[in-house]
Formats: C-alpha cells, structure tokens, sequence
C-alpha cells in the first residue's frame, strides 16, 4: 500500500499524535518524594516477553502492546507480549520521531501522551498531579528537539481552579500549545459549574485550547477487559460517548455562552457523528427544555457546537463526506502515530483517497491550516 511517490501538495499537519513515555520518565522527571510510587515499566507477567506499565494505586498493569502499533498487521495486534525494544523508538526518541512522520508525510504533530491518558482516571490525585508533571518536564524537553515540528500539550490533574490557573500560565512558559485535561475533573464540583469559569478566562487569554482525549474517563474501564454487554469488541463502540458527554455539558451547561472566546478540541472521537450529534441537541433543547429544567440560551446549541468544538479525526471517511453539515474550520485531521489505530505508514494514500470530494480549500483547512490557526503555530514548513 506504501507509495512514497504519491504525495498530497499539501504539508500536512496531525493535530492528534503520541508519544509513548520511555521507562525513564516518570521515574526520572517525579519529584523525589513521589519517586518510590512513580509509574514505570516491569517484565509482563501474564507473557513470556514483553514489558507493562505499573501505575501504583490503580489496579493491575497497563500492557505496552497497543500503544506503538503503527503499521502492524490487524492479525498481528496484541495487548501483551511487546517489550519497548520491540516498538518504534519514534515513540520517543525525536530523531526517530521525525524520520517516521517523514515517511507519513506529516511536517508537525501536536502531542499526547499514552500512559498519560490512563493516568487521567487515577484515583490519587496527589500522586496523579506529580506524575503529570514529570511527563510535562519530559516533553519539554522531547519537543524542544525539534521545535517547528513537534508541539507539546501539558497535562493537569485539575486539584484546584487557582493551582491549575497557575499550571496554565506554566504550560505558556514552557512552550506549550494546550492543555489535555481529565473527562473528570478532581474538584467537588465538574466543569460547568461558573467557579472553573476563571479557568476558561485563562484558556482564552493564554490562547491555550482544552483537550479531551478518548479514553482519559474513569467511565473507559470496560474498554479494556471489564464488565460489558456481549463480546469485548462491542464496548469499543462507545469509545467516544465520554467525549460527547463533555461537549454536552459544556454547550447546556452554558460554559460557551459565559466564556466566549473558549476553544474545546474533542480529540480522536471521529467526527461523522457531529451533524446528527447538533440536530438531536437542538431537537432536545426545543422540544424537552421545559420539563429537563435547561436554562434558555442566546444561541441553539448546534450554533455553540460549530463555535467552539473542534474534532480530530483519523480515517473517517464519514466525516470527510459530511464537511457540509459541519463547520469546516472545526475539523483537524490527525495520524494518531504510533498507537495501533494510526494510519502511519499509509496516511497519504488515504487521504488523497477520502479528501476527493473536497475543494481544494477544504483539504487545507481540515489538513493543515485549521490546527495551525488554533493553536498559533509559526514557522510550520
């Protein structure tokens, strides 16, 4: 399916890639107090070969295999059994980083972590807000390797509206281009409530857009292995549900209305969904806001959506054949390098397969321009 000579005219961007944390960061990067509970790697013990993650406090261990996935074979995907010298050292090295997203056509990538996405549902939030930071002093320095290339997103556990302002203003310093936050938050109250208000005013004037990635729920657990209806596979359908849980709140709980200039990316959750997802919000607010005791709104919530929600997508043919229905300025398309739902190494033969249908200022705004303007990024060849 690889075919270097056939490249789309546009320098892409990927507004969704990983990084996959090396045994050394956590570890190394923790404040020493924290360092004897810090997340790292130990031999799998439900395989022969291969390596786990171990995050103290939260049950069982996290398998490596999915996570550095990119190209393998469906046939060959598996959980266990994978050792970090078996993956890609793109996953972490910068130098190899760059050569893979060269093979995938990709100029810059905004970054997330892996194991940083399980440590979103950890029940200590003490060891949960230490453990972030050494993974954002590591990408720190990960990204500083290649600087118009590579752009970092911090992560916060969210104990406190004022600590995690002051996290904000941190990430800014640091060079980061926005923030990955927790489906749940860590205070007594969630994110609609007015008192995260100085939060959002802080997103806004820092120009540091809020993420939230699938799989970063408490509510994911079943994903992997816990309770569900029928076969496994079936759970994986309602991989995005905790993402349009978040949007909802946001645009009824009038979070939008209150902070205009905020900007929410729904990371990873596809995108083909997003014109029913409006009708059925503007539907429930017509029709059932009486009785459900929803507060009128300057604007329908489908107006909200178009806004404020921007969504990353991989090879959602769907979506790419729904831009009418959406707002095209919100969609931002993404190769998810190196985690086994990645399109790398074939990212530019479909693309130029499903961005057919598209004007030619389509394909650049939902391939490169519109994370660019999001997130103000200059100097991208």
């Amino acid at each position: 399916m690889e075919n270097h000579s056939t490249r789309l005219a546009i320098n892409v961007i990927s507004a969704d890639s990983h990084i996959v944390e090396p045994p050394n960061c956590y570890p190394d990067y923790i404040s020493p107090k924290f360092r004897d509970r810090a997340p790292h790697v130990m031999r799998d013990p439900n395989s022969n070969h291969g390596d786990v993650y171990v995050l103290p406090g939260i049950e069982g261990v996290l398998p490596i295999g999915l996570v550095a996935a990119a190209g393998i074979d469906p046939k060959e995907l598996r959980q266990h059994g994978r050792a970090f010298s078996d993956m890609h050292p793109g996953g972490w090295d910068p130098v190899a980083r760059l050569a893979d997203q060269d093979r995938d056509g990709v100029s810059a990538e905004m970054i997330y972590p892996s194991i940083g996405m399980a440590l979103c549902g950890h029940p200590d939030t003490d060891l949960k807000h230490e453990s972030m930071w050494a993974y954002n002093r590591w990408l720190q320095e990960f990204t500083a390797a290649a600087p118009t290339r590579l752009f970092g997103l911090g992560q916060t556990a969210i104990r406190s509206v004022p600590e995690t302002v002051r996290d904000f203003e941190r990430f800014k310093e640091m060079g980061f281009k926005g923030v990955m936050m927790p489906c749940e938050p860590a205070t007594e109250f969630d994110y609609d409530d007015p008192r995260f208000d100085p939060l959002w005013q802080a997103s806004t004037d820092l120009n540091l857009p809020i993420s939230f990635h699938v799989l970063t729920s408490s509510r994911d657990k079943n994903i992997f292995g816990g309770a569900s209806r029928g076969p496994q596979i079936a759970s994986w359908s309602g991989v995005i549900r905790t993402c349009q849980d978040i949007i909802g709140m946001f645009i009824y709980g009038k979070v939008f209305e209150r902070n205009p200039g905020l900007r929410l990316v729904c990371v990873e959750a596809d995108a083909g969904w997003a014109p029913h997802f409006k009708y059925r919000m503007d539907h429930v607010y017509k029709r059932h806001r009486a009785w459900l005791k929803c507060d009128e709104m300057q604007k329908l919530p489908s107006e909200y959506f178009d806004e404020h929600v921007y969504l990353t997508f991989q090879d959602d043919w769907t979506a790419f054949n729904m831009v009418d229905m959406c707002n095209p300025r919100r969609l931002m398309w993404a190769n998810d390098f190196p985690h086994s739902d990645s399109t790398w190494p074939w990212s530019q033969e479909i693309l130029i397969k499903h961005t057919a249908g598209l004007s030619e200022q389509e394909k650049l705004w939902i391939l490169r321009e519109n994370v660019k303007e999001l997130y103000q990024l200059e100097n991208v060849a």
